[in-house]
């Protein structure tokens, strides 16, 4: 079964992410940009509030980072925004929802194993085609390979 987990930081790393990080920080702790970071934020996909700084500043914490990399997990998988955002609502509501949850991440396991699958046949015939020019190249024949002509 596939699971979406965050990959924890290391225990200075966590310190620090405890006390509140710049949003700089937190995007290079997480590994998206300070851009993405808002985007998420504006775009309803974060499942707290950030907090910020008497001067108006963003101050991530470690569940923020969490988060964040669940989300750019399910991006990187092909959910849509629409749906991380239903995900995030659902999280944000907290308990009593949990079967919904399920059946939204059962959904995506299932687009994302499609995806592999197709995938994989993809790459058999890129294998199948790099096999066949190997072998023409090997035999000295490969100008016999097909080409168009107009």
């Amino acid at each position: 079964m596939l699971e979406v987990k965050p990959q924890p930081l290391p225990e200075s790393a966590r310190s620090d992410a405890q006390a509140g990080l710049s949003i700089a920080e937190a995007a290079r702790r997480t590994g998206v940009s300070v851009h993405t970071l808002r985007y998420y934020e504006r775009a309803g996909l974060v499942v707290t509030t950030v907090e910020r700084t008497a001067g108006g500043r963003r101050r991530y914490h470690q569940l923020d980072l969490d988060w964040i990399v669940v989300c750019t997990k399910l991006r990187a998988t092909g959910m849509p925004i629409k749906t991380i955002r239903r995900y995030a609502e659902l999280v944000s509501a907290g308990r009593g929802n949990e079967q919904e949850r399920l059946a939204l991440m059962e959904a995506h396991r299932d687009e994302v194993i499609a995806k592999l699958a197709e995938l994989q046949e993809n790459l058999q015939i890129i294998s199948h085609k790099i096999d066949v020019y190997r072998s023409r190249v090997a035999a000295g024949d490969a100008d016999q390979l097909w080409a168009p002509t107009r």
